[in-house]
């Protein structure tokens, strides 16, 4: 098969798969992560793409069998038609469950003890000893609204440190199979939560939970899922955490529910502008940190070796007749 390598090379992982031979592969000089075209003889029978951002001149293909993303969302994919043209796809969740997962715990302690506010003390050589900064959040319960790689490995690290665990699904919980995960990490047998809760349910969830973690894609039926009435639903005291997608939640209610008192407080790590302006409310906002959609990001030191891990298994696979790890449906390339 023609290869045509769209992504940060790991020397070792392409030497391995050139060792191996039996493909064509091309690397691109300088992958960028935007829409552009590439040279049309040089997308000429290509079986294999490997890209963040397939080029805009993507129907040159004419041979495309297979797609694999550098990204765990996959919104870069609707509209190619790719079922129609027979095209699989796959993207790299479970990647980034690691660091997330951290980013996670991280930003409960940190809004639990008000960690921000502790910050502007030092700054201001404010001593101040007060009871808000002490909070335990051992005992407290976590809410994982979806529960793939991210909640999986959230999850895990919550139960370890003495959080009760419930989960919102579409349709229950159970094992995962060829998804890729990073061996030790998340819950592959979908037996750590204390509560599972279903479609139909929101409202009981969210009613008893201390933090709400957002764990779903950004798809046409997730986005804008999160509005007044389930911010409203939640308790007072409950702080809010989104490394999902920014537009997940309604804008304007977000808003609202940080600044009337709906909710505690939010981590918010995606966003609805990228880059956010400098004179974004949400900037400011004394109750929410605000960090640059750095959770887990092609930056983490271990993702360029995770990342060329899922595509050398899949390679492999697609060579035996297996089934691919992380392939989406029809229905999610349809933004369903």
């Amino acid at each position: 098969m023609k290869i045509l390598v769209d992504v940060p090379v790991e020397p070792a992982a392409l030497a391995a798969l050139q060792q191996r031979g039996g493909h064509m592969i091309d690397c691109v000089d300088t992958p960028v992560e935007v829409a552009r075209p590439l040279d049309p003889v040089r997308l000429r029978d290509v079986d294999v793409l490997f890209c963040s951002i397939p080029p805009t001149n993507h129907h040159e293909m004419k041979q495309l069998k297979w797609i694999q993303l550098a990204s765990t969302g996959y919104t870069q994919l609707f509209g190619l038609d790719l079922p129609a043209r027979g095209v699989r796809a796959t993207n790299c969740r479970g990647c980034f469950d690691g660091p997330i997962g951290e980013w996670v715990i991280a930003m409960m302690i940190m809004l639990a003890r008000n960690g921000r506010q502790m910050i502007r003390n030092q700054e201001a050589g404010i001593w101040d000893r007060s009871a808000v900064f002490q909070r335990e959040i051992r005992g407290l319960t976590v809410g994982f609204w979806g529960y793939g790689g991210i909640g999986r490995e959230s999850a895990r690290l919550a139960k370890q440190l003495g959080l009760r665990v419930h989960v919102l699904t579409r349709n229950g919980l159970g094992p995962r199979e060829d998804v890729y995960t990073v061996p030790g990490t998340g819950d592959p047998e979908g037996v750590i939560p204390d509560k599972v809760f279903v479609q139909g349910e929101e409202k009981t969830f969210l009613r008893d939970l201390d933090f709400l973690v957002l764990a779903l894609p950004l798809t046409k039926v997730s986005e804008g899922r999160i509005g007044e009435e389930e911010l409203r639903a939640l308790p007072s005291t409950a702080f809010l955490l989104n490394p999902s997608r920014g537009p997940i939640i309604q804008r304007p209610a977000l808003l609202k529910a940080l600044t009337e008192g709906w909710i505690a407080g939010a981590a918010l790590d995606t966003h609805y502008q990228y880059p956010t302006p400098p004179d974004d409310p949400f900037w400011k906002l004394p109750n929410v940190i605000f960090t640059p959609h750095i959770s887990g990001s092609s930056l983490s030191p271990h993702f360029k070796t995770r990342l060329w891990d899922i595509f050398s298994q899949n390679l492999l696979r697609m060579e035996q007749g297996k089934p691919l790890l992380n392939e989406l449906t029809a229905a999610q390339l349809a933004g369903a």
